[in-house]
């Protein structure tokens, strides 16, 4: 049988399952789009576009330990590494090749790594490349340590559910040799002092805060901040940073915008409109007997079970001018294929009444 015999196969049994993906072209010009990720508005932001306009170049010209020496990249870790109180950034090209860099480099320095089971796919794949015997833990349940040093892995703000942890918690929980991995992809420009996280404030060397410039920021790349001299060993050990194309110089500059943005008044205002948007979508959805978390959140899952009925309801949602896709394992767990409302700066009441009023008439 030859390899496209066999992906033929395959794609046949994705098919049984309804969890075929494909690369669809832009939908309805004038949907609403609860599906991205950009909460605060920030990709289309004019000073934050100029950046990019103003660029002298396209390519960095290389990795950062060869051709890809810019001044943009240590201007920007400087001011991210100052923003979240740690004592040094370090810019990778995404948030997952941050994660695949982090894990394994970090787990060759404990004997063991525990993980939440509803960690991001760039942790599971970073801890299936490190040599370092791991463990997964119930969703926000880490264990107390056994004294032998060890590395806990979680979300601050989940990806898929939208709930948070209690990031000082899951530090009393810290031996004196464990360290805390914290993704904080999601929650950054959102929650937190200035929008600096749900970790901004628990100040511990203990603590590696990982997170990207592709969601709040509305910019591209992922970091890492913590301990100076963790920070020094990730240029050194972690092969996604070393053997990587630097991402393009003028993404940094663009970053450095969003970030002045997002730490500031406007991001201020921002967030307090999420959180005005998030509670008239939280009284929305109890109109329609939907739960959603008493605390806000710029995630909001609406958990329909099967394949089938998820795609349903997102292709009526879609039909009504509105974008939310259906997530389906092996993103979510099996039987818990959802709708997830991602809210943003630029969502209006209006549009959360649309938002409700299809979902009335596809779930009826």
């Amino acid at each position: 049988m030859s390899y496209l015999q066999r992906a033929r196969e395959q794609l046949a049994q994705i098919d049984g399952m309804h969890r075929r993906r494909s690369l669809d072209p832009q939908g309805h010009p004038d949907a609403i789009d609860f599906s991205g990720n950009d909460y605060l508005s920030l990709a289309r932001e004019p000073q934050v576009v100029e950046a990019l306009r103003r660029a002298r170049s396209v390519g960095s010209g290389g990795s950062r330990l060869l051709g890809g020496r810019h001044r943009e990249y240590y201007l920007l870790e400087e001011e991210l590494a100052r923003w979240l109180g740690r004592e040094r950034a370090l810019l990778f090209s995404s948030g997952y090749h941050a994660a695949i860099g982090i894990a394994p480099t970090i787990g060759d320095l404990v004997d063991r790594i525990d993980s939440d089971e509803l960690n991001h796919a760039c942790w599971i794949d970073g801890m299936r490349l490190s040599r370092t015997p791991r463990a997964i833990f119930a969703h926000g349940n880490p264990p107390i340590g056994d004294g032998r040093p060890r590395a806990v892995v979680s979300e601050s703000l989940f990806s898929m559910d939208g709930d948070a942890i209690d990031v000082a918690r899951y530090r009393a929980l810290l031996g004196p040799n464990d360290v805390l991995i914290l993704d904080e992809a999601h929650a950054l420009g959102v929650l937190g002092a200035r929008g600096a996280g749900l970790g901004y404030g628990v100040e511990d060397e203990r603590i590696l805060v990982m997170g990207t410039l592709s969601k709040s920021f509305g910019c591209f790349g992922g970091f890492v901040a913590g301990a100076a001299d963790a920070i020094e060993l990730l240029v050194n050990r972690a092969r996604s940073f070393i053997f990587d194309t630097a991402m393009p110089p003028a993404l940094a500059t663009a970053a450095r915008i969003s970030l002045m943005l997002l730490a500031g008044e406007l991001g201020d205002r921002r967030r307090a409109h999420l959180r005005e948007t998030y509670a008239h979508l939280h009284a929305g959805l109890a109109s329609l007997g939907i739960a959603s978390p008493a605390e806000f959140s710029p995630i909001v899952p609406i958990v329909l079970g099967s394949e089938e009925r998820a795609l349903a309801v997102a292709a009526q949602l879609r039909a009504g001018r509105i974008e939310a896709p259906a997530i389906r394992p092996p993103t979510v767990p099996r039987g818990s294929s959802r709708l997830r409302l991602s809210l943003r700066a630029d969502h209006r009441k209006e549009h959360v009444d649309l938002l409700i009023e299809r979902l009335r008439a596809a779930m009826a």
